[in-house]
């Protein structure tokens, strides 16, 4: 019984070293991220995002989109820098926090009605304004998982408030997605 113990100690030993020895593979040289936004893929725009690694728990990066399918998206394109910090094991990696600033453009639709007295009608005017362009700020979270080859699959979720426009119907916007990219 003592043998049987000694070994599964053992044997425990060599795993948890071996897990240490795995977690140094990646270096600290590898300093830049490049993901692409597949579920903006499938809703008819391309997300594409580009991160500079600062250190071990920080990071500042840029998401540039741009939509080409005008029916299943209200925004026309966004250019959002970030900064993020970290709190993985891992280098940059893990869970982490945001706050963000972004250049956005919508499709809003607008309405407008009035009531006519002396001919006792309602009329109404509504259609899309192409193009309100405006600024948010926002923070947002999400989770990085990495590949010690440097494969990234990254999922986050982000929420601004349009600074400018607040008499419109987007004063709340968004951003996140499920990123896949490479470290290099």
């Amino acid at each position: 019984m003592k043998k049987y113990i000694l070994s599964c100690f053992c044997l425990f030993s060599v795993f948890m070293y071996s897990q240490n020895q795995s977690d140094a593979n990646i270096t600290s040289e590898e300093h830049h991220e490049l993901k692409i936004n597949g579920l903006f893929l499938i809703l008819g725009a391309i997300e594409v995002d580009y991160q500079y690694l600062l250190n071990e728990e920080s990071a500042m990066g840029i998401d540039v989109l741009f939509a080409f399918d005008d029916g299943t998206l209200d925004v026309n394109y966004y250019v959002a820098p970030y900064y993020r910090q970290y709190f993985g094991k891992k280098y940059a990696s893990g869970f982490f926090v945001e706050a963000f600033g972004m250049l956005n453009s919508v499709d809003d639709y607008t309405y407008d009605s009035y009531y006519d007295e002396p001919t006792d009608t309602y009329f109404s005017n509504s259609g899309y304004d192409d193009n309100v362009v405006d600024f948010a700020l926002g923070i947002g979270t999400g989770v990085k998982l990495l590949t010690k080859r440097g494969f990234i699959v990254e999922i986050d979720l982000g929420i601004g408030r349009n600074l400018f426009k607040n008499d419109r119907g987007f004063t709340i916007i968004g951003k996140g997605g499920i990123n896949l990219g490479y470290r290099f």
